[in-house]
């Protein structure tokens, strides 16, 4: 009989040491505080209930910066930590949806600048940082993603859409990998 091996930790610290190798991996000089924010926010999606609100996001960004106090922050941090998840990690799947991973990005970064304005709160440089290098925290939950299913590698000609879509380093780093030289004039001729 063989004996299996298993970890005994919990998922913050599984997600610590995934999300800071990812870090380290990717060359990010992300603070310590925004690392321990994105663990905590991977840990929270394990213990979240199905998000019942269909509203899409970018309406939910128009109320939510509409709103004001704690109602308005609540919202705002809702709206990005979902789009900076679904973006890490399914954005590979968002290419047969009618939204595409760049309007994740676009809501993402939006909700997490207008978190930077709050001045008094702890996170406030956690979500300046956040909005100023989203895709770069996307291409984090990317590997943690691709290192947690422990699937084979992502299918090129999404891997080349998804570099097209964001212009992510680390997908242009993963296509160059694969022989494929990404091009900024493909890129930049795109069609809309």
């Amino acid at each position: 009989m063989t004996d299996a091996v298993v970890r005994r930790e919990s998922a913050s610290e599984y997600f610590k040491e995934l999300v800071e190798g990812a870090i380290a991996h990717q060359r990010i000089a992300a603070g310590e505080l925004t690392s321990f924010y994105v663990v905590n926010l991977l840990t929270g999606f394990l213990q979240r209930p199905a998000e019942e609100d269909e509203t899409p996001l970018a309406f939910r960004l128009a109320e939510a910066l509409d709103a004001a106090g704690m109602r308005q922050r609540s919202s705002l941090k809702q709206i990005g930590d979902i789009s900076l998840f679904v973006s890490g990690f399914f954005a590979d799947s968002l290419s047969r949806k009618l939204v595409d991973v760049d309007y994740y990005v676009s809501i993402g970064g939006t909700a997490y600048t207008a978190l930077s304005r709050y001045e008094t709160d702890t996170f406030s440089p956690v979500f300046a940082e956040l909005a100023e290098n989203f895709v770069r925290f996307v291409d984090v939950l990317s590997e943690v993603s691709e290192r947690a299913s422990c699937g084979s590698n992502a299918d090129l000609l999404r891997l080349y859409e998804r570099w097209l879509k964001t212009g992510s380093p680390r997908s242009g780093q993963l296509l160059a990998e694969r022989g494929v030289v990404p091009s900024l004039a493909a890129r930049n001729n795109r069609v809309q």
